[in-house]
Parts: C-alpha cells; sequence; structure tokens
C-alpha cells in the first residue's frame, strides 16, 4: 500500500519558508485541536472610526494572523442577503449548466492565473479531490479595468446573467481590498498606504466551489473535499459557508482546527505573497475542506465563492521597509506564482521572471 501523499514531495516549488509536513487529504490518524478558537473581529472600528479605532482594530488583526494566519471579521458591512443570493447562483451555475457546456470553459492559464473551469477530481494534479471549480478574474467582468480588447461575457460565462450575478460580488469585496491590508500594514508597524497603489484596480480571482453530496464509494475513496494548500495571493476574502468543512492548519499545537464562523462574515487568511512581502511576519497557512463530521451533511452539497486578491504580473514582490533585513530577493509576481502553482498543474506552467 503506497504511503499518502505529503506537502513536503513538493516542496520544490515553495517560494516560501514552509517547514511542516502534513497529509494532502485527511486521514482517520490526523489530530484536531477542538480548544482553540481563532479570532473574530469587528471591522467596522477601522472603517468608520477615528485614528485611536484604527490603530487598536490594527493591532489585534495583525496580531491574530501573525498567530496563525486567519481571521473573522464581522462588521464589514457586505449585505449577507448578497451571500445568501451567491450560494443560490453557485448552485445554480453547476447544477444547470450541462457538462459539454462547462468543459467550453475548461481552465487554462492567463497571465499569472489559471482560470475557467475545473472538473470535478481536478483542480490539481497532485491529488484528486472531490469538488468542481471555476475561476474568473478581472478580465472576466465588466468592471473597471484596462482592456486591450472589448469585454465580451461569453469569452468567460455560460451565461451573460450569470457575469451580472457573480460581478455584485467581486465590486462588494473589491471596496475591502485597501482597508484589509491597510489594518495589516499598520498593525505590523508599516505605513498602511504602501500597497494602495497597487490594489488599484487590482487582479484577483474570484473561485466558485461546487462540493456535490457525497456517494458512499467517495466517502470510502480517501479523496478529502479539497486538498491541503496554502493560498498564491497576497489573502483571502472567504464568505462563511453554511456547510461544515473548513480546516486549518495549527503550527503551534501541530493540529487541525475546525473553523466554524457565523453566518455573514468574512473568513481572511494571508497567502504566499503575502508571507514573501512581510519577511515571513503574516504566514501562509495551511488549510482544507474536510467532510462534515454530521454524516447528514455529507448528503448535502457544499459551496463556497473565496475572491484572492492578487498583484498584476509584472508588479514586484519585495519586503516591505521596516521588517527587518530581507530573506527574499524581489521577483515579479507571474514568475512567482506561476513557479508556485507548479505544484498543481504541472512544470510548464512555470513562467519565467522577464
Amino acid at each position: 500500500m503506497s504511503r499518502p501523499a505529503l506537502n513536503q514531495d513538493f516542496n520544490r516549488f515553495d517560494q516560501v519558508r514552509k517547514t511542516h509536513t502534513y497529509r494532502l487529504a485527511e486521514d482517520e490518524a490526523d489530530a484536531f485541536d477542538d480548544d482553540y478558537r481563532i479570532a473574530t473581529l469587528d471591522i467596522a472600528p477601522f472603517l468608520h472610526g477615528d485614528a485611536a479605532d484604527k490603530a487598536a482594530f490594527a493591532q489585534a488583526f495583525a496580531s491574530a494572523l501573525e498567530e496563525i494566519g486567519f481571521a473573522v471579521l464581522v462588521g464589514h458591512g457586505v449585505d449577507p442577503s448578497l451571500y445568501g443570493d451567491m450560494e443560490e447562483q453557485v448552485l445554480d451555475l453547476f447544477t444547470a449548466t450541462p457538462l459539454e457546456d462547462k468543459m467550453r470553459f475548461r481552465a487554462a492559464r492567463h497571465g499569472s492565473v489559471a482560470q475557467g473551469y475545473f472538473p470535478i477530481e481536478e483542480t490539481s494534479e497532485i491529488h484528486p479531490d472531490l469538488v468542481e471549480g471555476w475561476v474568473w478574474c478581472r478580465r472576466a467582468f465588466d468592471m473597471p479595468q484596462q482592456r486591450e480588447t472589448p469585454f465580451r461575457p461569453e469569452d468567460c460565462w455560460p451565461e451573460p446573467r450569470h457575469e451580472r450575478g457573480f460581478r455584485r460580488l467581486a465590486l462588494a469585496h473589491e471596496a475591502l481590498f485597501k482597508p484589509i491590508a491597510q489594518a495589516m500594514l499598520q498593525g505590523l508597524g508599516c505605513d498602511p498606504h504602501l500597497l494602495d497603489a497597487k490594489l488599484t484596480q487590482t487582479n484577483f480571482g474570484l473561485r466558485a466551489n461546487y462540493y456535490p453530496p457525497l456517494s458512499e464509494e467517495q466517502d470510502r475513496s480517501g479523496a478529502g473535499r479539497l486538498l491541503g494548500h496554502e493560498d498564491v495571493d497576497l489573502f483571502t476574502l472567504l464568505p462563511a459557508s453554511r456547510v461544515e468543512g473548513l480546516q486549518v492548519w495549527n503550527h503551534r499545537s501541530r493540529a487541525w482546527v475546525r473553523l466554524d464562523a457565523p453566518a455573514g462574515a468574512l473568513i481572511i487568511n494571508t497567502g504566499d505573497y503575502m508571507q514573501r512581502i512581510t519577511n515571513d511576519r503574516l504566514p501562509s497557512t495551511t488549510h482544507r475542506v474536510g467532510k462534515p463530521r454530521d454524516g447528514s451533511q455529507r448528503n448535502r452539497a457544499r459551496v463556497s465563492f473565496p475572491v484572492a486578491v492578487y498583484l498584476w504580473e509584472n508588479e514586484l514582490l519585495e519586503v516591505l521597509p521596516g521588517l527587518g533585513a530581507p530573506k527574499y530577493e524581489p521577483v515579479k509576481a507571474i514568475a512567482f506564482h506561476t513557479r508556485s502553482t507548479s505544484k498543481f498543474y504541472g512544470e510548464d506552467y512555470a513562467v519565467d521572471d522577464v
């Protein structure tokens, strides 16, 4: 019997420090830290308060992220009914679109990011997972940006109504990109506006995930719903899901933490870009989607719709001033991103720094 796949089997692709070892798929031998609670913070004082309010939130936010790379935000101002609408739209997109129509948008690299449709068990080449995915970056939306060609929804969407619906989420979350980054940087003692220009109409990836109900065969197969991984981005905004599953690696206890966020909350986690530019201060933390403990939930579909915040391909990733002697050399985002994600898509996915 072959041993389970481990993250360190693919560490040659990593471009930030990741020394821990974990199985890519969940396993009966995995340990869970049921006592740890990921911080839930109210961002409203940072968005609307005075200097003291902003400083207090920024310190608490950065401290939570330094500890585990995750925090849960309430008071962010996004109407929770939007998340309910998005859940219905994700279900409709995946269940009502015939497979042959989905495959017309099979994922391919555009710039740094693999964009388009990922069939079930094909999110990654390194391990099967029980999720269908669909990724749209800024180019897929009719929203402010520099375009080389006119916007054509038919290039990215089975039906134009899908673009209109998902655009609402993209715009709502884009309004939070700068405040969230500013709070992170202020909490680290940096100029909070260091990334403002780069985050102006920056690239992002809105990913819709559809986890179909688990069959008995899938439940026994050893495949996880979404394998353990770290995000290759600055940070990710993830609305809380109604169905259990998100698990976060606690590097201190060397065990998994089940993250149960309140309805309407935003889960924030920092990614590889942010770990690199903060000189390892804000870690890119391992997470995965496991099977619900409640067997009845295994018969329900689960959906999620995270937004990953990127920088444009030619932007330079370099350690920010004030964070000590740099551990990492400057690198263009396209070289960093495609090399890191080659672990998922194959060696030929990487693009040289040009």
